[in-house]
């Protein structure tokens, strides 16, 4: 970390910008981390993706089902990894406000950039008492932090305790998950005063053009919607960032298969069962290169028939052959 508290906001506005990725924890198949798989997920997305930036420890990386050991260790592989070459923020949110600072402190000691975290759900708190929870983790933390207010915590911040949240010295950010009319009202309340950003791929050019929004902090979509030596989620945001929305529109179009079997296969299962898609997303990197694995109860794996009408899908739009075709091109 090389700002300072009170300098933490300016360092946001600064340094978040592009296509960051949200990233699964790898376990193995006698339930460890599997540090050698999420090393290689880090290179994959540095070397092959380009990523700006990764959000790890997250929703996407099962926090719920790791030990405090865990995620201070994949912390430290992540932040080992990405160094020179990447920014990082990983999720140090706990129930606990205590336990929430000690995760903080060690992700700025391991050498983190920034951390986020999720709004405190459980028990159910009213706001004032969740402004308070906020206050308490800024107060005892030095490193930039961004609030986590997405639908997975059954909480929803109002646009009043976004703002009053926005003002403690050290808040510099907020994923904001919510329906894009609520983020357009929280930023219209906070201006720039901190960095705002809306997790969906499907809204990113809109996002972008209409609402000013300068980085995608982030979702699965970077890495499940690109391979490598294919990357149009990055060259469209980077057309639209400069300006050439036309470009950016057509390319951004011109993947709309691509798309549908993400959002059939990602957000359908939260939208239609309530179900967060952390198999799923293990699936699909398995299937393109990446090390998935599996998942850690409550979450259920795929079936063999959901792997296979998966792995149709991701046929049929020929995300697969672009994985086959880049294996034949490295081996020749």
């Amino acid at each position: 970390m090389d700002y300072t508290r009170s300098e933490a906001k300016a360092a946001a506005r600064e340094r978040f910008r592009g296509t960051w990725a949200a990233i699964t924890t790898p376990f193995t198949a006698d339930n460890r981390i599997d540090e050698a798989g999420l090393r290689h997920n880090m290179r994959w997305l540095i070397e092959h993706l380009r990523i700006d930036g990764v959000f790890c420890t997250g929703t996407m990386g099962e926090f719920w089902a790791l030990t405090t050991a865990e995620r201070m260790r994949v912390v430290e592989i992540v932040v080992e990894e990405a160094r020179g070459h990447c920014l990082t923020i990983p999720h140090t949110g706990h129930h606990s406000a205590d336990e929430t600072v000690a995760l903080t402190n060690h992700a700025e000691a391991a050498g983190a950039d920034f951390a986020i975290v999720i709004n405190p759900y459980y028990p159910p708190a009213g706001e004032e008492a969740l402004f308070r929870w906020f206050e308490h983790v800024s107060a005892r933390t030095r490193i930039g932090l961004w609030m986590f207010d997405t639908p997975f915590s059954e909480v929803e911040f109002s646009v009043d305790l976004t703002a009053r949240i926005a003002e403690l010295e050290n808040v510099c950010g907020l994923k904001c998950s919510r329906p894009i009319a609520h983020y357009a009202q929280v930023r219209a309340r906070i201006g720039d005063s901190i960095v705002l950003s809306h997790p969906s791929e499907t809204e990113y050019l809109t996002l972008i053009r209409d609402h000013g929004m300068r980085v995608h902090m982030s979702s699965a979509a970077p890495f499940l919607m690109q391979v490598p030596g294919y990357t149009p989620m990055r060259e469209y945001s980077e057309l639209a960032y400069a300006g050439d929305f036309a470009a950016a529109g057509a390319l951004r179009d011109g993947i709309a298969p691509l798309r549908e079997v993400h959002e059939r296969w990602i957000r359908e299962p939260w939208l239609q069962h309530h179900l967060i898609p952390i198999a799923q997303i293990k699936a699909w990197c398995d299937m393109i290169g990446m090390v998935g694995g599996p998942v850690r109860p409550p979450l259920l794996p795929l079936t063999a028939a959901e792997t296979a009408a998966m792995q149709a899908d991701l046929a049929g739009v020929g995300l697969l052959d672009r994985v086959a075709s880049r294996v034949r091109d490295r081996a020749a």
